[in-house]
């Protein structure tokens, strides 16, 4: 008389609600035998179970007929509540700040601003996420050199499949461009790229972060809309370059997050391609697009001037080559950034010693 015999035995008793043997419902728990005395614990779901005086009674029945004259106890317990499976942490519950750097006009650097200041403020050891959010031009993948990078997904407790964003140089990442072979255009209308939005912030496991990035396209549509519409964004940083036109667009972006209804913090302006200085000349400034206009446009709506990046050719081979030129951090232009990424997070940080958090803005 052993265990496994006592379980085969105990394989034949049947529990009335399932017509399940009690083994296929794992209501059998401990067993002792030492040849005189069986002593076998049987689990139920609750203490008030009406099928348990039954299932005892037939349980002791079927071993006292098979190994005759023997002392058969058995005993009844609650069965444990299994523990459920811990859900997959997905979304932006965890994220302390999250920042986009946005723009109206189509051109003036804000994928640039937003990779380079992402690969500041982690030089700085924050824990830092980049999502690309400008759907139909994706361009952190090729400034990232993540371009044949797949995320994985993986299955919550509910059967969602949750993204792991790509991780480069210390940086969480996400972009359409990993989801569509590069070459191709992403030929979707403003619902279906709004979704992919969503997507993208709810069912990703950012985890922990210091700053989520948002890299916005240009103007003012569907996209900036959704980001206000699903998570809290902590403030905008404004990226422009000097002359007219590129500023009158920034306005426009500046005007859309102080409307009333959305009402998201401008943390301040960053004017790129500010000025242009050969390598021959150092000490020389050559203003192609204009002189301060992101410094005009900061005072006139009463925001900082976050920094002044000057057309330096190695910013823009540093992107191609998918090397951001802040990861040189003691050149020129790693100081630049460097010193941006310090404007903001103390930007951030008076935003948030200043004024309530922001909230999401309700669909109508």
């Amino acid at each position: 008389m052993n265990k496994e015999d006592i379980i085969e035995v105990l394989g034949a008793v049947r529990y009335p609600e399932t017509g399940r043997s009690i083994e296929e419902e794992g209501m059998i728990g401990d067993i002792e035998a030492n040849g005189k005395e069986i002593n076998v614990t049987l689990l139920f779901p609750k203490a008030t179970d009406p099928f348990l005086s039954a299932v005892r009674r037939d349980a002791k029945d079927a071993l006292e007929a098979q190994f005759g004259d023997v002392a058969v106890n058995i005993i009844t317990k609650v069965k444990p509540k299994e523990a459920k499976p811990k859900p997959t942490e997905c979304g932006v519950g965890k994220v302390k700040n999250i920042v986009a750097v946005a723009g109206g006009k189509g051109g003036v650097g804000k994928s640039t601003v937003a990779v380079n200041l992402a690969i500041s403020l982690a030089q700085k050891g924050y824990k830092v996420g980049l999502l690309d959010a400008d759907i139909f031009g994706p361009s952190v993948p090729k400034m990232f050199n993540t371009e044949d990078a797949q995320p994985l997904a993986e299955a919550d407790s509910e059967g969602r499949e949750i993204i792991m964003p790509i991780e480069q140089y210390g940086i969480k990442l996400l972009s359409v461009g990993y989801f569509v072979a590069p070459g191709s255009a992403a030929i979707w209308r403003g619902p279906m790229a709004a979704g992919v939005m969503r997507q993208f912030i709810q069912n990703t496991k950012w985890g922990e972060l210091d700053y989520l990035l948002f890299d916005m396209p240009p103007g003012t549509g569907d996209i900036h809309l959704t980001l206000v519409q699903t998570v809290p964004v902590t403030g905008v940083v404004v990226v422009c370059t000097p002359q007219q036109v590129a500023i009158a667009d920034a306005r426009k972006a500046v005007s859309l997050f102080r409307t009333k209804d959305i009402n998201v913090p401008i943390l301040g302006i960053v004017e790129n391609m500010s000025w242009f200085t050969p390598a021959e000349l150092p000490d020389n400034k050559y203003y192609l697009f204009g002189k301060d206009g992101g410094v005009e446009l900061a005072k006139a709506m009463d925001t900082e001037l976050l920094g002044q990046i000057p057309i330096v050719k190695s910013i823009c081979d540093s992107g191609d080559k998918g090397m951001p030129a802040s990861m040189e951090f003691a050149s020129i232009v790693g100081k630049m950034f460097a010193q941006l990424a310090e404007n903001l997070v103390k930007a951030v940080e008076k935003r948030n010693a200043t004024l309530p958090p922001t909230k999401m803005v309700e669909t109508k």
